[in-house]
């Protein structure tokens, strides 16, 4: 994108002032999105960004600007801004910066980039979708479908004198299907997506998803209301990580530890959870929607235990929480782009698989709630205290699936689920999403094993309150 001698000229320039570390992050995405509604393709976006990011760290103090002028006028105007405005007290004497490229795993191929598929091809697919969930019958009342994909090209350099560059592609299908009888309402939900090209598409089918998803919206309206009390419940793992994600994974990230923001601060080393549960975040997972070869401030992407057969044992960190907390960045650095700087934030985040056999943990358990898809919620990441809808759910009776069941929710505390899970399966289903922090929002994937909790509060309804558009994703 730019040459070396140019990038260290800019770095060379924010820190003029005094600065003690300057980073410039350059970014070239293409993407395209269709989107389709009420029968008719309603938007098809298509869109080209180009900019750069620079960010001054002085003292305590972090200063950023960003531009989509790549001209050596406008980014040495840009380095300039940066650097005054995080300028120390006293500026000193530097080497100039010489850039070395930082090792770097093996490249990602990709088959089919996005912009080498015809947008009749991508349309295709979405109204072939679409047509397969409205010839599931009258119930059905609303279906949506939406295909997005970006590839985006990436140049990371820094004081330190390390460079690197990074290529990367991702496709995303979403299918959301409205289904209403006799007043009840119910939603049907499937996604798929990962660090893929457009082969991902031949690796599942649209329509398959398109029908799955409206056939829940279907089922559920059959459903009986769902239990109250506090009773087992047995997380499949076709829910994914949403629950390990949302109720665990923000508290571990490093920025909300040392901000006194998350309840497991002050709690390395300590037993936050049952021996059986380890919970992992894995960047380097192949082809999972949170994959990266490098974060978003050049350093590798990682695999980081973060609890440990229960007991704490680490947090993500970016560049400037691990320098605070005087440890290495675990490559969780992650920006919406280049218009964000970088914070610390999850990738692939899971609760490793056990010894359990699935089938086996629900027919040991007497009565209790199957959970199969999460729906919506909120957390609180300084108690760990949560509330969340279940999109999909079952009543257990002894040991037997016996109903569907609908309007449940969770609440409860991420600690003390975490402590209280006695089963885990040797099974692991995953999930993805874009996860929001700090008004920017970045592609995650969570997953799980088949897990039970031995009690959990479940909320319930005697009538459906789902509205027919309120619908969550990460």
């Amino acid at each position: 994108m730019l040459d070396r001698m140019l990038l260290a000229d800019i770095l060379d320039e924010a820190l003029k002032k005094g600065g003690d570390f300057a980073e410039i992050y350059i970014e070239e995405k293409v993407s395209t999105s269709v989107y389709c509604e009420e029968d008719r393709i309603e938007k098809i976006n298509s869109g080209r960004e180009r900019g750069a990011g620079i960010r001054v760290l002085a003292g305590g103090r972090t200063s950023y600007v960003y531009t989509n002028d790549l001209s050596r006028e406008g980014l040495l105007k840009a380095a300039r801004v940066a650097g005054h405005a995080a300028r120390s007290q006293q500026a000193e004497t530097r080497s100039p910066i010489s850039l070395h490229s930082k090792p770097a795993p093996e490249p990602v191929h990709y088959f089919r980039l996005p912009e080498e598929v015809l947008f009749d091809e991508k349309i295709a697919h979405v109204l072939a979708a679409n047509q397969a969930a409205r010839d599931l019958g009258p119930d059905i009342k609303q279906v949506t479908v939406a295909v997005g994909d970006n590839h985006k090209s990436v140049l990371i350099a820094n004081s330190d004198g390390e460079i690197v560059e990074d290529d990367r592609v991702r496709v995303r299908f979403l299918v959301n299907v409205v289904a209403e009888r006799n007043g009840v309402i119910q939603t049907g939900y499937e996604s798929a997506g990962g660090v893929a090209g457009w082969e991902l598409l031949e690796q599942i089918s649209p329509v398959d998803m398109a029908r799955k998803a409206g056939e829940l919206a279907i089922k559920m309206l059959d459903a009986r209301p769902a239990p109250v009390g506090r009773m087992p419940v047995v997380m499949s793992s076709e829910a994914g990580g949403t629950m390990v994600h949302e109720a665990c994974g923000h508290g571990l990230e490093a920025d909300l530890v040392q901000k006194g923001l998350s309840v497991y601060r002050n709690k390395l080393g300590e037993q936050v959870a049952a021996p059986l549960v380890t919970v992992i975040d894995d960047a380097t997972i192949p082809g999972k929607f949170g994959y990266l070869r490098f974060d978003d401030e050049g350093t590798p992407g990682q695999r980081t235990v973060l609890i440990d057969q229960g007991r704490l044992v680490g947090y993500m960190y970016d560049r400037l929480t691990a320098k605070k907390d005087q440890v290495k960045s675990t490559g969780n650095g992650r920006r919406e782009s280049y218009q964000h700087k970088p914070i610390p934030r999850m990738t692939n985040t899971l609760i490793a698989p056990g010894e359990d056999d699935p089938e086996e943990i629900i027919r040991s358990t007497s009565r209790g709630l199957l959970v199969k898809k999460m729906g919506g919620g909120q957390v609180n990441t300084t108690n760990g205290d949560f509330v969340f809808e279940v999109q999909e759910g079952y009543l257990i009776e002894n040991g037997e699936i016996v109903a569907p069941v609908r309007g449940a929710t969770l609440t409860g505390n991420g600690p003390e689920v975490l402590a209280s899970i006695d089963r885990v399966g040797r099974d692991l289903g995953y999930a993805i999403g874009t996860c929001g922090k700090d008004g920017q929002g970045v592609p995650v994937a969570d997953a799980q094993p088949t897990i039970r909790i031995k009690e959990l509060t479940v909320g319930g309804t005697s009538h459906d309150s789902h509205p027919a558009y309120r619908i969550r994703r990460k």
